[in-house]
């Protein structure tokens, strides 16, 4: 059988910087932010502004403008043709 491979060195990590009701520290390890994955978290939220209502621009602006063109256009031929 052979000896289970040494491990890095972990270097230190600081407790959580987010305190309790009491006043006291969180007990976990912090991540790089100061905060540990459940005061921190790792996701820092959605984009600012608008642009992450953006899905599939079938609803845009330009979208809506040119299927009224197309439609007006088709019922100018459908009159054309009769």
């Amino acid at each position: 059988m052979q000896p289970k491979p040494s491990r890095k060195p972990q270097p230190p990590r600081f407790p959580c910087q987010a305190r309790t009701r009491l006043g006291h520290l969180c007990k976990s390890p912090s991540m790089p932010n100061g905060r540990c994955r459940m005061h921190g978290g790792t996701n820092p939220g959605a984009p600012k502004g608008n642009r992450n209502a953006w899905k599939h621009g079938g609803r845009s602006r330009e979208t809506i403008e040119m299927r009224r063109k197309i439609a007006r256009l088709n019922c100018e031929m459908r009159d054309r043709l009769d």
